[in-house]
């Protein structure tokens, strides 16, 4: 039996998962993710992190066929949008701080925080986003939509499945054909599937390119 020393480095699944991740272009059309599984993962990507715990995420999961013929010249015609088993549409909720009420009353009957907390929370962002420019909601909103469509894509790859982000479509085209109400603004589209190819291989830069301590250099 071997144990684990102090100060003893072990590799986590974990990191096996950020590293096999790819951007996939071709995905296996025979495949299926059944509805359950569907749900599952996009409930463990929900446990990501967003503003005052407010979760403005909303997911259009498109893995109707016909639908999906419709998206692929609203996104560019990319072959993926048909040969994956689903086309997530990940969506920012702008109006949802209105949700405060049901969130926080959930967190109080789970008993995470007394009742009294969760109605000044309430009363706080409710009062907070009302008030702000839809420019500064957006920007909160797209933030937290992008937390939560990382957190779907390793997900997806821990139970064995494919993704590809794609931030090239016609977001004005979209929200017309698929009758978007005005308070979801369209965020990106996730392909997902077994990969049919394996996705290319591609380098980063050096961490010493990308990260500064206390201060960014003037050259």
């Amino acid at each position: 039996m071997s144990f684990v020393q102090p100060n003893q480095k072990v590799e986590q699944p974990f990191f096996n998962i950020i590293q096999d991740r790819r951007s996939i272009r071709y995905f296996d059309t025979e495949v299926m993710i059944p509805r359950e599984e569907m749900k599952e993962i996009l409930q463990q990507a929900t446990l990501a992190p967003s503003g005052a715990n407010l979760q403005p995420w909303r997911f259009l999961v498109i893995d109707s066929q016909e639908l999906k013929q419709k998206l692929l010249p609203i996104a560019n015609s990319q072959q993926q949008v048909i040969e994956a088993s689903a086309v997530i549409a990940v969506l920012g909720d702008l109006e949802g701080y209105t949700l405060a009420e049901k969130i926080y009353g959930m967190a109080v009957d789970a008993g995470y925080m007394p009742e009294e907390t969760a109605k000044s929370f309430v009363e706080r962002y409710q009062r907070l986003f009302a008030g702000m420019s839809q420019e500064n909601v957006l920007r909160k909103v797209l933030i937290d939509s992008g937390l939560v469509s990382m957190q779907l894509m390793l997900v997806a790859r821990a139970k064995g499945y494919d993704t590809v982000p794609m931030g090239g479509f016609d977001q004005t085209k979209f929200v017309e054909a698929f009758d978007i109400p005005e308070r979801y603004a369209p965020v990106m589209l996730i392909a997902i599937g077994k990969a049919a190819k394996p996705g290319h291989r591609t380098v980063r830069l050096p961490i010493e390119d990308v990260t500064f301590f206390n201060e960014i250099p003037k050259a």
